[in-house]
C-alpha cells in the first residue's frame, strides 16, 4: 500500500482538473493511502452552492461527499489560499482540516507519490 497525495490547485470549472483528480482518488482508494490537499484556487472546490450548470460546465463537486464514503478522511485545505481569496470563514461542503503551510510540507514529505491537478 503507498501513501498518495493529490493536490488540487486549479480552479473547480473551467477545465476538467478537479474531476480527474476526484476520479483518480476514488478509483485508487482501495489499494492506496490517499490525502487530498487543495491549494491555490483549488480551494474554490470547497465553496458550498456552486451552480456550474450556468457556465454549462458539468456538477462533479457534490461527488466530493463520495471521499468519506472511500474512507479518504485526510482531505486538507491550505490556510494562506483561503485567506488570501477571503474564503477563511465561510463554510466548507466537505469535511476538511484548515492547514498551514509548513504542516502542508510536513505531510508531503511522507508520501510515496504526489499527483498534482
Amino acid at each position: 500500500m503507498k501513501k498518495l497525495a493529490i493536490i488540487i490547485s486549479s480552479p473547480p470549472h473551467g477545465n476538467a482538473k478537479g474531476r480527474e483528480a476526484l476520479d483518480i482518488a476514488l478509483a485508487i482508494s482501495v489499494i492506496n493511502h490517499i490525502s487530498v490537499f487543495f491549494i491555490d484556487d483549488g480551494v474554490f472546490h470547497l465553496l458550498p452552492n456552486q451552480q456550474p450548470d450556468r457556465i454549462l460546465m458539468r456538477d462533479y463537486i457534490a461527488t466530493l461527499n463520495m471521499l468519506e464514503l472511500y474512507d479518504i478522511d485526510d482531505v486538507y485545505a491550505c490556510e494562506s489560499s483561503l485567506k488570501s481569496r477571503n474564503l477563511i470563514q465561510i463554510s466548507r461542503n466537505i469535511p476538511s482540516k484548515v492547514i498551514n503551510t509548513q504542516l502542508l510540507n510536513q505531510l508531503l514529505t511522507t508520501k510515496d507519490v504526489i499527483l498534482r491537478f
